[in-house]
């Protein structure tokens, strides 16, 4: 009977557990059966112990009856592939120029090897999942990107989302999980950078929240100090802030892209350090959240 019963020494900690449990009820009930995209990337996708805190975040997340979609990237995984290959990496603009060979293993990356990794992990947390790319049932229309007229080879810029596909595995209880590989109407296929995907798939399911799962601590008040994170922007104040020069660099393009997310009817964008473990449960279910929110004002 002993080891049934609470000690005395350890009933703190318990109460504690217990409050935490009772400080994420209300999170819990007000997104229940709502949807939830989570673009995946950085070193969340890397390291092994991250994998595993995202993908039992995600696994919580569909237990108390959230409906999570998750959007990947993979780089770093392409670079490496194409070096083992003999075959360098080309950028312009901070896009990857993509001939013929570059698609073919980017989409051999991108919808095999990581898409089916996913999978696997969610299956070994007992949660049903679907791997999918844009071409799956024309689910993301493309066309060629030309950033200022520039031909980059099989980079695409998304033209429409289909949601057909992915409300119905999430009707049938499957965390869809979505490659960035689409095709045009002539059945070209290109690469998209995820950030977009993630945003145009929200956008057509007209998700509760976005969650972008980076390797910096938010957007910050102050580049070189880590602990001045903006917990909360109003989207009506994200010009200001780029024109300030508080947001600069590559957020910049991450809070634009975060801005038309809102503005076209995702409730609300959050930017998240996917380095800290369970960085979703503790954005989402605490009060203190760890990340930066991107909101309505009127909200």
């Amino acid at each position: 009977m002993e080891n049934t019963v609470l000690k005395e020494g350890n009933m703190d900690k318990y109460i504690n557990q217990a409050k935490t449990l009772l400080e994420a009820l209300p999170y819990i009930q007000q997104f229940n059966n709502k949807i939830v995209v989570i673009k995946y990337g950085g070193s969340a996708m890397i390291d092994e112990d991250l994998k595993k805190s995202v993908i039992k975040d995600i696994t919580m997340m569909k237990m108390v009856g959230m409906k999570p979609v998750v959007v990947h990237g993979g780089g770093k995984k392409i670079s490496e592939t194409l070096a083992k290959m003999g075959k360098e990496s080309v950028f312009l603009d901070g896009l990857r120029v993509t001939d013929d060979e570059t698609m073919e293993i980017a989409e051999m990356v991108l919808s095999g090897n990581i898409n089916k990794g996913i999978v696997q992990m969610f299956h070994e947390q007992g949660i049903p999942a679907v791997g999918i790319s844009g071409k799956d049932a024309n689910t993301i229309i493309a066309e060629k990107k030309m950033p200022e007229g520039k031909d980059i080879g099989w980079v695409g810029e998304i033209q429409k989302v289909n949601p057909e596909l992915m409300l119905t595995l999430m009707e049938e209880g499957f965390v869809p999980v979505i490659a960035p590989i689409a095709t045009d109407e002539h059945h070209h296929t290109y690469n998209i950078n995820a950030d977009y995907v993630a945003s145009a798939v929200g956008v057509a399911l007209k998700a509760e929240k976005v969650v972008y799962l980076t390797d910096v601590e938010g957007v910050l008040r102050n580049i070189n100090d880590p602990d001045s994170v903006l917990s909360r922007i109003a989207v009506e104040d994200v010009d200001r802030l780029i024109d300030n020069k508080v947001i600069q660099g590559g957020m910049i393009p991450k809070l634009q892209n975060c801005k038309k997310s809102i503005l076209e009817g995702v409730n609300r964008v959050h930017i998240l350090d996917g380095r800290q473990e369970h960085c979703l449960l503790l954005e989402l279910f605490t009060n203190s959240g760890i990340g930066t929110m991107i909101y309505k004002s009127e909200e």
